[in-house]
């Protein structure tokens, strides 16, 4: 017989047994280093999306891999700078600058240390499938979108240089999986761009690149209440985008691994990350899906490789700047797009599975898309989503009860009885057709209410029950109410009779 023990996911692999193994050390250290190749050139594209320089992307993500790969509850799993994150910042940067937004970050990770202190990852629990697709098909559509000014008024030869990178980053990967497809299009594209010698845009073009390792300080920001009132509700909204997808990450990494991690540990470890990503100038971040997948895939499962990556990077930017001045802005462009694509969930569009699924978990899905697309507020998306979602819910379950009468007649041919059988749960929604469920009128003197088949869930199902037998008893009937479970028989006992004072 299996005990409990061997049927929950196991413990994952720490530092110390990864180390005792020269094989899987090398493949932690591999699997970092691999990883670090395609973390630098999303990190500066989601940098230079939102309006930053690279450097700030940068930065932020190697402190942001550095914190979590040390404090964070998902061994193997790499947080860095992201789009998700940068894209709700995107107008507070462009209406106050990027010290308010520093600011921004710093509050975000206060937020969610304060979430994870208030055990808001145990609340992922009740975010629908159909609004995590709708989440994660809204983050490919703003990405995608954020593309597009990098692509008008820009010299022709951007578009040939953006056709390239396309064709490296999709057709690639089916013979080639030794080096990342990001990186080869980087490569390629950037060779191409010299040898042509045009004038394509480049990364240089958008900002200064790291040659010197960040300074602490704070925000050179007025604190005061403007402040507050200005940073405190995108913050809010990052700090929540950040930990749904950090969550959302970890519990694929827990499937794909079989092993368990700590959500709350993950959440207030990404809050100290973007905590001290802010006093850095450093970008906020959380979970990277793709850059997760790559390092999992390639065999890692402890924080060693997590490790290897943010110093990686940070080795890589400090010794290569120059390098990275001119990549041309259309590979990352390229790299962008399929950064889209690949996190656009297309199976949740597919026309089988919208014919199987119930319409409204499309109509959800599809309103969380919208809501978050048109306001460009990845948590308000969420949000609505949710309620949606609950309001869907709500309005099949109140559908489902159902009242069955059976009329039992007396053996000595005196007046009989009648019984009726009450199946569902009864909450605000189900129990206000109850009441017209009954015929007053018609029935014996002896009613039987039975509710074994039901359960009592809030005070409207009891002040509805309070009205059913006020009006039977007002006509002269006995009223028996029956097969109550221990619960809803406490529930109705604490509150029957108290509801219409």
């Amino acid at each position: 017989m299996a005990t409990t023990a061997s049927l929950s996911a196991a413990e994952p692999l720490s530092i110390r047994d990864a180390l005792r193994s020269p094989k899987t050390a090398l493949t932690e250290i591999l699997s970092g280093i691999v990883t670090s190749l395609a973390l630098i050139p999303e990190a500066m594209a989601f940098a230079i999306v939102t309006g930053l320089d690279p450097r700030t992307g940068l930065f932020g993500a190697v402190i942001i891999a550095l914190v979590t790969s040390i404090f964070g509850g998902r061994p193997a799993m790499v947080s860095a700078a992201a789009g998700s994150v940068a894209l709700v910042a995107a107008p507070l940067i462009a209406g106050h600058g990027i010290h308010y937004y520093f600011a921004a970050v710093i509050l975000s990770g206060a937020f969610q240390i304060l979430l994870a202190v208030l055990g808001a990852a145990k609340l992922m629990r009740f975010i629908p499938r159909s609004v995590m697709k709708g989440f994660i098909n809204a983050l490919a559509i703003l990405i995608f979108s954020s593309q597009i000014p990098e692509l008008m008024g820009v010299p022709w030869m951007v578009y040939p240089l953006v056709a390239l990178g396309l064709a490296i980053v999709f057709i690639v990967p089916r013979w080639f999986k030794a080096l990342p497809a990001p990186l080869i299009a980087i490569a390629v594209v950037t060779g191409v761009s010299l040898v042509a010698g045009g004038h394509a845009p480049t990364v240089g073009d958008k900002g200064s690149l790291p040659d010197a390792l960040p300074v602490f300080g704070l925000p050179s920001v007025p604190w005061s209440m403007d402040l507050l009132v200005a940073v405190a509700p995108v913050a809010f909204a990052m700090a929540v985008v950040g930990m749904i997808e950090s969550l959302l990450t970890a519990k694929l990494v827990d499937d794909l691994t079989d092993t368990h991690s700590n959500k709350t540990r993950e959440s207030w470890a990404l809050g100290l990350a973007n905590v001290v990503s802010g006093l850095f100038g450093g970008s906020a971040g959380c979970a990277m899906i793709g850059q997760t997948m790559i390092n999992v895939g390639t065999g890692a499962r402890s924080r060693l490789s997590s490790l290897v990556a943010a110093a990686s990077v940070l080795a890589l930017i400090m010794s290569l700047h120059g390098v990275l001045a001119v990549i041309p802005m259309a590979a990352l462009v390229a790299v962008m797009v399929y950064v889209a694509f690949t996190t656009f969930d297309w199976h949740s569009i597919s026309p089988r599975l919208l014919r199987k699924l119930p319409w409204s978990e499309t109509l959800v899905m599809v309103f969380t898309v919208l809501v978050t697309v048109l306001t460009h507020n990845l948590a308000l998306g969420v949000g609505v989503g949710v309620i949606a979602a609950l309001l869907a819910f709500v309005r099949r379950v109140s559908h489902l009860v159902r009242v069955e009468r059976v009329l039992e007649e007396a053996a000595d041919g005196a007046e009989g009885q009648v019984r009726y059988l009450v199946h569902g749960t009864l909450f605000f929604a189900s129990s206000n057709d109850l009441y017209f469920s009954f015929r007053y009128a018609q029935d014996p003197r002896h009613v039987i209410l039975d509710f074994s088949q039901a359960q009592i869930w809030d005070a409207s199902t009891v002040a509805t029950l309070d009205s059913i037998t006020h009006r039977y008893e007002s006509s002269g009937h006995d009223v028996e109410v029956t097969g109550l479970d221990r619960r809803s028989a406490r529930f109705h006992d604490r509150l029957s009779g108290e509801l219409d004072g």
